[in-house]
């Protein structure tokens, strides 16, 4: 069977703060959506939080209209706030309990041949059991497999499984998997805690158990993730937000070795390096093998999974139990689908791929060939 994983970067629709030219273009937005948000969520609004929020509505082009150009305010009962005819905004509510509403990013269409692209990355795959990141919802990860799919001449999966997770981005992670590999109970850890007594959320998507049966009946726990990014939020957070989440993770993979399941895989966007300090836990002090180090594995001549593939940008990864790690006959990476750069270009596309907006995805399709 064969085993792969891929980040989608979306399908149909993408928040436009992400859809920018460059991440360094959007973050600034995400951050002040970030922080309005959690200002909007407090039970008591001080005169400084108050302050703050008014702030940031003006920041993020709300001044005068509850739809920004990157973001909306969706009220539907009670008093927020007021626009005065001489400019600004002033918050009237007092706490979270006076007001019914959301704060939500605006999207905007995905290109069109990025989509397709997409689409051929997939189909060139030839998975039987997929692991997505960031797609939309599973009604747009159906679609996309009912619809994008099949107009490239791939082959639609038959299993599609996608539970919202924590990002109110619309990025979750799911799985898609051929009709000889049913997928069966599922756990999720959507609402794990960090044990520092903060009651933040540990993981920033979620990490779901997926278990299902090979075609030879093997049992086969899939966990897809999708591990905070360094470029949204303070550094030291987003490490140890990180080092938690990949805690947790190594966690759960000895729990269900200490259960009897002899083959787990953990796979998907780590968005860090193996040799960084917070994935440690999880690549190196853990069982779990990385499929990049089995001798079978091809990386195509370069060690790196996004961008330019360049050795700093190895982010994906498939974690391999030491049971499944023997069970790889093969192993490679697709990048098709990604801009290969221009001076030189460092390896072939789709002819459809023309500009760098055209690409699938920054991210690289990992896939093993497994014995099973």
């Amino acid at each position: 069977m064969r085993l792969a994983v891929y980040n989608v970067e979306n399908l149909f629709d993408r928040a436009k703060a992400m859809n920018l030219e460059t991440w360094e273009d959007g973050r600034p937005i995400l951050e002040k959506f970030a922080e309005l948000n959690t200002l909007l969520g407090e039970l008591d609004y001080t005169p400084a939080v108050q302050q703050k929020m008014a702030q940031l509505i003006v920041a993020l082009g709300m001044e005068k209209s509850d739809t920004g150009p990157f973001v909306i305010l969706r009220r539907d009962r009670g008093g927020l706030l007021k626009r005065p005819k001489t400019g600004g905004v002033e918050i009237t509510a007092s706490g979270r309990g006076d007001w019914v509403g959301s704060l939500e990013l605006r999207d905007e269409p995905i290109n069109e041949h990025a989509m397709r692209n997409t689409a051929r990355v997939i189909r060139d795959l030839g998975a039987d059991v997929l692991g997505v990141v960031e797609a939309e919802s599973r009604p747009v990860l159906k679609a996309f497999n009912d619809e994008i799919l099949p107009s490239v001449q791939g082959t639609a999966f038959r299993h599609v499984m996608l539970i919202d997770g924590n990002d109110e981005r619309g990025i979750d992670v799911g799985l898609m998997s051929g009709p000889q590999y049913p997928i069966g109970r599922m756990r999720s850890h959507v609402d794990d805690r960090l044990p520092d007594g903060s009651d933040r959320m540990i993981f920033s998507r979620d990490c779901p158990e997926f278990e299902g049966t090979t075609a030879k009946g093997e049992r086969l726990l899939v966990m897809v993730n999708h591990f905070k990014s360094k470029g949204f939020g303070g550094k030291a957070d987003s490490d140890r937000r990180r080092k938690a989440q990949a805690t947790r993770v190594a966690e759960i993979c000895t729990d269900r070795l200490a259960e009897g399941w002899d083959y787990i895989a953990v796979i998907g966007d780590l968005n860090d390096t193996p040799d960084s300090d917070p994935l440690k836990p999880l690549v190196a002090d853990s069982p779990m093998k990385d499929a990049f180090l089995h001798p079978a594995f091809d990386d195509g001549g370069f060690s790196g999974t996004y961008g330019l593939s360049n050795p700093g940008n190895k982010i994906d990864y498939m974690l391999l139990s030491p049971k499944l790690f023997a069970k790889v006959q093969k192993g490679g990476v697709i990048r098709t689908g990604m801009w290969p750069g221009t001076r030189p270009k460092r390896w072939d596309t789709y002819e459809e791929l023309k500009r760098p907006q055209d690409a699938a995805s920054d991210h690289a399709a990992l896939w093993v060939d497994l014995d099973l």
